[in-house]
């Protein structure tokens, strides 16, 4: 079936537009809401001075409103790279960038959420160093890498910086871009199937999706985008889905047509999939957030 045909657009009725005073980069969904049909997104600015900020805002499942909280919000120095809320909690954890000014090199950072005192935070002098946050202590560094590390991920219990996988003591590569002089920018596990990840290329069109049994081959590479892929998402509901791709058991020879699409009005800067609201993809372009109904 041709693409044009098979594609649907996600009309405007499935989707909730926020509107902010600043150009959106980071978003985040909180992972616990206050109540049943209210939840929580963090956005960070980019703003190309040294005053930037983090606003928490509230989205109502029944009206369909996104609201802003006036009293929810703290500054932040230089444009968050990355928000993620903390996995027992609805408070937000900053971006890496404000950890320390003796850490300002760092590229970004997940949260354990089976052992949540432990993130995980990449640094451009190659360096993934993981943290005690409860006692705000190194708890190892991994020298694993020969240039700079740009994102970082963990498996529930597992840890991987980007394109390697390691117990401490030892690594893996699991996947190297043949074009050595293109870095790897972003990771996303599939939390429903820890043995596959995704990946995207700096400047690059496609998504590499990886299988860790099968190191240095991908599964599948993504490649229907028009322009550079800025960001990644895994469906939290399903094994196989991939954002707005069904991955089949094995692809075709003219490889895989995305299923529903989107356009959105400028670059798309981040997107994400909550696991506490499994029918909506939060999408962050411009100075809008919106949430898409799939």
């Amino acid at each position: 079936m041709e693409n044009s045909t098979q594609e649907s657009l996600l009309k405007s009725e499935h989707s909730v537009t926020y509107d902010s005073f600043y150009p959106i980069y980071a978003l985040a969904f909180s992972s616990s809401a206050p109540n049943h049909h209210h939840h929580r997104l963090a956005l960070g600015s980019f703003i190309e001075e040294y005053n930037n900020r983090v606003d928490v805002v509230s989205f109502d499942e029944d009206t369909l409103n996104i609201k802003a909280q006036p009293n929810l919000f703290f500054s932040h120095p230089y444009p968050p790279t990355k928000l993620v809320f903390h996995p027992n909690s609805s408070v937000a954890g900053r971006a890496c960038g404000d950890l320390r000014p003796l850490l300002r090199n760092l590229t970004s950072f997940d949260w354990n959420e089976v052992e949540p005192r432990r993130i995980g935070t990449p640094s451009i002098d190659t360096t993934c160093t993981i943290w005690d946050i409860e006692r705000g202590a190194v708890e190892t560094q991994l020298i694993a890498h020969d240039k700079e590390v740009y994102d970082i991920a963990w498996a529930n219990q597992g840890y991987s910086p980007l394109s390697r996988q390691t117990d401490e003591e030892h690594s893996t590569i699991i996947y190297e871009n043949p074009q050595p002089d293109t870095p790897l920018l972003r990771l996303a596990w599939n939390k429903q199937d820890l043995r596959h990840m995704a990946t995207i290329l700096k400047d690059c069109n496609k998504v590499v999706v990886l299988d860790i049994r099968q190191p240095t081959m991908p599964v599948v590479e993504l490649e229907r985008h028009r322009a550079s892929v800025n960001a990644i998402a895994w469906a939290p509901q399903s094994c196989r889905d991939a954002l707005i791709w069904e991955l089949p058991t094995v692809a075709g020879p003219n490889g895989i047509d995305p299923m529903p699409m989107y356009s959105a009005g400028s670059e798309i800067n981040e997107l994400q999939w909550s696991a506490t609201l499994p029918d909506w993809i939060g999408i962050a372009f411009s100075n809008e957030v919106q949430l898409l109904r799939v």
